[in-house]
């Protein structure tokens, strides 16, 4: 279990204090008129956050030491822990009631129908507020209340190897569904290696769930109410099944996960992927002879080209020692420019603030086309209370429909019958 811990501790902890009392004659505080000053009561922050890398870590643990040093009378807790563990950590916590002041993840919507959030409008500042994209805001409120604010954003793109296109004689990504067949099939039969890798395993399966669904013209809801099995979302995922069946993805999408199989293309042992923008900052570092190339998600014939948005967002739980002018100072210290910028660099993230946005796309014209890209995409219906329950179910989903143990319409319908129960 990946968790680190950063606690402030007081330079005076355990050490005698010496108080000198040393009259001054004439100079008592009643004679000049002034008053001691209260010293500003002590707060409590506890906050976690997901190991995105090996460099997230080291940068909110220097982040809070900085913090600290700033607002000596604040202390902060961390912890920052691996994504395949995350979801069962901060629930134990909860289920404790011990939950964290803050939190940055993927899924909100039913603690705050439970009532466990404080509303981010008491906690933002006009200032940070101003900064915020706003096409990343309405996915952040249920009922009317804003209870996030995006942190970590990134676009799904279909990411390519090109020498291995190059060999095989292809000119660029696949653009429709049977485009990507038909080069998936080229690259196996000609290179002997994956044509088209797919993460099905339970930490990213509701990803390629969405690239099917939103190709085939389907989505998870349709005018507000959940679509989960509707006729284009069966047609989607019978497709993945079908270039399963035929071998033209990798042999193990319940497996091998999506960070695993990027190796696998900087290997040179895979044509292609789907994965987020940070790709670009991640395989590029650990194979620095790979020449690769990206394109938008392949769809069905006749439908419009798909751009998938994902974001994680913070939240603020209710506690015993809840503070919100010390939360709302920590927010503002997280998302100060320069501070916000390394994050997004070192991780190879999209930014959820103008501030920064605007002066990162000036200097790279790859991070301008993610930021125009990123305003028409579609997001995962977070702002759903269902939604949890449903992630958690497609979990166990993928190994069931390509043994062929459920048809995509049994799965489906399954999802669906969840999803209406726990609205």
């Amino acid at each position: 279990m990946s968790i680190a811990i950063v606690r402030k501790i007081s330079l005076f902890c355990g050490v005698p204090l010496l108080l000198l009392v040393i009259p001054l004659s004439g100079c008592t505080k009643e004679e000049r008129g002034t008053a001691s000053a209260e010293p500003d009561p002590k707060a409590f922050i506890s906050f976690v956050a997901p190991e995105y890398s090996s460099a997230t870590k080291p940068f909110f643990e220097h982040l809070v030491r900085d913090f600290e040093t700033k607002y000596p009378n604040i202390e902060v807790e961390l912890q920052v822990i691996n994504w395949d563990i995350m979801d069962g950590a901060y629930t134990t916590m909860i289920s404790r009631n011990q939950p964290p002041d803050l939190l940055l993840s993927n899924i909100y919507a039913h603690f705050a129908k439970d009532g466990l959030l404080n509303p981010m409008d008491e906690l933002l500042s006009p200032e940070l507020q101003a900064k915020i994209y706003p096409y990343f805001t309405e996915t952040g409120k249920w009922n009317g209340t804003r209870f996030t604010v995006p942190y970590a954003s990134t676009i799904r793109e279909m990411y390519y190897n090109k020498d291995i296109f190059n060999e095989v004689g292809i000119a660029g990504p696949p653009k429709t569904w049977k485009e990507l067949e038909n080069v998936a099939r080229q690259i196996k039969n000609m290179k002997q290696v994956d044509g088209f890798g797919v993460d099905l395993t339970d930490n990213e399966i509701w990803a390629y769930l969405s690239y099917f669904f939103y190709g085939a013209g389907g989505g998870w809801m349709k005018d507000g109410e959940w679509a989960i099995n509707s006729p284009s979302n069966v047609e989607g995922i019978q497709f993945l099944k079908d270039l399963y069946d035929k071998g033209l993805t990798d042999p193990d999408p319940t497996v091998t996960t999506r960070d695993e199989k990027q190796r696998i293309l900087g290997n040179g042992k895979m044509g292609m992927l789907i994965s987020g923008n940070y790709f670009e900052t991640v395989v590029p570092h650990e194979f620095p002879g790979l020449k690769w190339g990206k394109g938008p998600i392949p769809v069905k014939e006749g439908q419009t080209p798909l751009v998938l948005g994902v974001q994680d967002v913070w939240m603020s739980f209710r506690t015993n020692h809840t503070n919100k002018d010390a939360l709302s100072k920590f927010l503002d210290f997280i998302y100060e420019d320069a501070r916000y910028e390394e994050f997004v660099r070192r991780e190879g993230f999209i930014p959820t603030i103008n501030t920064v946005g605007e002066k990162m796309a000036g200097r790279d014209s790859v991070m301008k086309q993610n930021l125009d890209w990123i305003q028409q995409a579609k997001f995962y219906p977070i702002q759903h209370p269902a939604w949890s329950a449903v992630l958690n179910a497609t979990r166990n989903m993928g190994q069931a429909v390509l043994l062929g143990q459920m048809t995509p319409q049994q799965a489906l319908d399954r999802l669906q019958q969840i999803a209406l129960s726990k609205s």
